[in-house]
């Protein structure tokens, strides 16, 4: 069974930070159509209320998740022809906009990291709360899994994977715990890993910081799913997909992914004039503005609601100045709206058609 649909972290600030974006018409070009691009589409509750509540919106939903863009598809199908969706990686973004004829669009988002659906799902081997398939790829159908992740990589590279994703304090340690078990026998499921981290991290530690599978798991779906060298590719397409008024909009739940979009918007609207100078000339002004001051967090009720909630960094910038705009390259991805995935892989071996 589908698992029940949620209400996304921060709904109605994403809501309202992305409609000065699309709902404007500066223009005059009344019931002109704004584009937002979804990039983690998940179960589409955020583009749901962005169709709802901003009725001159389209969206084009994009996910590497087949199954999510099969239950998103269904839940916006009433929507007709103002969702499109595509199954990419994020990092996509130029390909896709030049395969829907897209020279620009008015606002991208990004919610990253895991999905309820994934948790919920016991095949995914997200969570750790019972004996799965160590497999935590975002897109089934392609790369190396968990269970891969384990039973191949080195202590220094299981090291490296555990401190920088996971923050795990004991990562050698763990580290060094799974190449002498697997040389026993590999790891498949994960009850044996979490039985393992009970045994390897001190009962003090454990009674503090949540469940102590929690950062091992996320450190090896990041690393899994290339999560922030995607996000760190990503971030700059969406900036130079936007047009002037545009806006990109950002929820983070790990710091190292908060402080690559913080990086990105920085640079973004850092002005370029000495900082001496008495004034900025004309056409000097940086493209971007921040429209978050820092980032924004969920409040103690919608914590108290929804616990992912409590590590959510909100932030947004908007284009105030033209982009320069590269040249497009030609692809080999077909688009379709049909119901099935369709297209050739990619050199990442990604399965890139539209559903």
């Amino acid at each position: 069974m589908p698992a029940p649909l949620h209400v996304p972290v921060l709904l109605d600030r994403v809501v309202a930070l992305l409609a000065p974006a699309l709902e404007r018409d500066e223009d005059g070009s009344a019931g002109r159509q704004r584009v937002l691009v979804d990039c983690t589409l998940g179960l589409g509750g955020h583009s749901e209320a962005v169709l709802v509540r901003l009725p001159h919106s389209r969206v084009v939903g994009i996910d590497r998740d087949p199954q999510a863009l099969a239950l998103a598809g269904e839940r916006l199908a009433p929507f007709g022809d103002r969702f499109t969706g595509v199954h990419a990686v994020y990092d996509e973004i130029p390909d896709v906009l030049e395969e829907l004829g897209l020279p620009e669009v008015d606002a991208v988002l990004f919610d990253l990291g895991v999905s309820s659906m994934q948790l919920d799902r016991r095949e995914r081997g997200f969570a750790y709360a019972e004996d799965a398939p160590l497999d935590m790829r975002m897109d089934g159908s392609t790369g190396p899994t968990a269970a891969d992740v384990l039973n191949t990589y080195s202590v220094g590279e299981l090291t490296r994977v555990l401190r920088d994703y996971g923050e795990e304090k004991f990562a050698r340690k763990i580290a060094q715990a799974v190449v002498r078990r697997r040389e026993s026998e590999p790891f498949t499921t994960s009850a044996p890993l979490v039985e393992l981290l009970y045994a390897e991290i001190p009962a003090p530690a454990r009674r503090t910081g949540g469940h102590p599978a929690k950062r091992t798991f996320q450190a090896l779906r990041m690393e899994v799913n290339d999560e922030l060298a995607v996000l760190r590719r990503a971030l700059p397409a969406a900036i130079d997909a936007i047009g002037v008024g545009g806006r990109v909009v950002v929820e983070s739940y790990h710091s190292l992914e908060d402080r690559l979009v913080k990086q990105a918007f920085t640079a973004a609207t850092r002005s370029e004039v000495p900082p001496d100078l008495p004034f900025v000339p004309e056409g000097s002004e940086p493209a971007l503005r921040l429209v978050t001051r820092g980032s924004e967090q969920a409040d103690a009720a919608e914590i108290a609601e929804n616990p992912r909630a409590a590590s959510v960094r909100l932030r947004a910038v908007e284009r105030v100045r033209p982009a320069e705009r590269p040249t497009g390259r030609p692809t080999s991805r077909s688009t379709s709206k049909a119901g099935k995935p369709t297209g050739t892989p990619t050199s990442r071996s990604t399965n890139r058609g539209v559903a």
